[in-house]
């Protein structure tokens, strides 16, 4: 048996350090030797998992790229639902907006992969709630998707700026009115017909 921890072992507590200290702290604010000193590796053996600190940052974004699963509970609850966890994450006080954006804002384009990798987050979200809007019966669910993803960004980018998390209730009360909008025309749709 090895004394020494499996590949996978250290990639992962590489990655859960990088995470909490580039979230926390901010991508520019902490280099690869901090990661490594507070694993307690060395900066070579870093550098032996991810050959570069752009590897780790793209490593990083790539971890917190997560399938949003539709599940059974009705799609209104699970809309509602993400409001609702953005607020706890508000109030946590641990809260500093999105990962994506951060590091958009922090590195633009200097790292190749996080404009694609910030982009496909932000599109998986809408994509999730284009579906459980369709699941409704929303004729427009592209376009209320779409509408509920700037909601939902305006309230994250709102929150952490005044660090109250009022602001994600009155998005997500504005969600209500879309989707309660998005219905009656259902609804008015059908009846013409």
């Amino acid at each position: 048996m090895s004394r020494w921890p499996a590949k996978e072992e250290i990639e992962a507590r590489i990655l859960e350090t990088a995470d909490r200290l580039f979230y926390r702290q901010g991508i520019r604010a902490i280099g690869v030797d901090t990661v490594a000193d507070e694993i307690g590796i060395s900066k070579r053996t870093l550098y032996n998992h991810y050959p570069s600190k752009d590897a780790l940052i793209a490593a990083y974004l790539s971890r917190r790229l997560v399938e949003l699963e539709i599940t059974d509970r009705p799609p209104l609850e699970q809309i509602l639902g993400a409001f609702d966890r953005l607020e706890r994450s508000v109030a946590s006080r641990t809260f500093r907006g999105c990962a994506f954006v951060n590091a958009v804002a922090e590195l633009g384009q200097e790292v190749r992969d996080i404009g694609r990798l910030a982009v496909a987050f932000k599109e998986r979200r809408r994509l999730w709630f284009r579906d459980l809007l369709s699941r409704l019966g929303i004729a427009d669910a592209d376009g209320l998707a779409t509408q509920l993803a700037l909601l939902l960004d305006g309230a994250i980018a709102t929150s952490l700026v005044r660090g109250d998390p009022a602001f994600v209730r009155a998005a997500r009360e504005a969600a209500v009115t879309l989707i309660d909008a998005g219905s009656r025309k259902k609804k008015e749709r059908r009846d013409r017909l």
